[in-house]
């Protein structure tokens, strides 16, 4: 099973016990059947481990915790709250770069794509890797999170001084997995418009660099390349 897995090398060898595990063979199995009855998955599946590829387990310095990928056309890429290009911005990335903007004086970028951010080092992970067009939730049950929750143990157990950014409470049930003698962790609400205003003036971004800098490590620049 491992070998069919398209990832980024490091991260493959990490997770291969998972990727042979019976609920992974599930997974595809499940993708590969939904495909075949016509129904559209997102993000496109050269795009599923996006966060992966694009963040290197060695290279991994934040971790932003999403839910599940968007699930409108051309929205999800494989990193969590990003959207390509040419796709508007949705109202939550909305708010994040209006705290951007809050904390740092970042001006509110043209483009959704997080890309830059990911190459850094922060790893944009969501906790369901697919979703059906137009069905929120619909990949919740198909062992996403028992891989996803994996991913998040590895990381606790294997690399040391992460900075986690916990938005929301889903996100937040995840911190029984992260050893916090070793990491650091960020929550907040979600920046849903349905939290109101309380997701502003969280200083998650300042706060990250800081952080970084204690530790001896280069900030990330939030700023989105146009």
């Amino acid at each position: 099973m491992s070998t069919s897995v398209q990832i980024e090398e490091s991260w493959k060898s990490i997770l291969e016990d998972e990727f042979a595990q019976p609920y992974f063979a599930e997974i595809k199995s499940f993708l590969v059947e939904e495909k075949r009855k016509g129904k559209v998955i997102y993000p496109p599946g050269s795009l599923i481990f996006n966060a992966f590829n694009t963040t290197p387990f060695d290279k991994v310095k934040v971790v932003v915790l999403g839910q599940d990928p968007y699930h409108g056309p051309k929205q999800a890429m494989g990193l969590c709250f990003s959207v390509s290009r040419d796709v508007p911005a949705p109202p939550s990335l909305k708010n994040i770069f209006k705290e951007l903007h809050l904390d740092l004086g970042i001006p509110i970028p043209s483009h959704g794509d997080l890309t830059y951010w990911a190459e850094q080092g922060v790893f944009l992970l969501n906790a369901m890797l697919t979703v059906e067009r137009g069905k929120a939730g619909s990949h919740s049950k198909i062992g996403w999170q028992k891989f996803t929750n994996a991913v998040i143990s590895i990381l606790s157990e294997k690399r040391d001084g992460l900075i986690f950014l916990l938005w929301g409470k889903f996100a937040q049930s995840k911190i029984s997995l992260i050893d916090q003698l070793k990491h650091h962790v960020l929550q907040s609400v979600h920046p849903s418009p349905f939290t109101g205003d309380a997701f502003f003036n969280n200083h998650h971004f300042s706060r990250t660099n800081e952080l970084l800098l204690k530790q001896g490590q280069v900030p990330i620049d939030w700023r989105l390349p146009e």
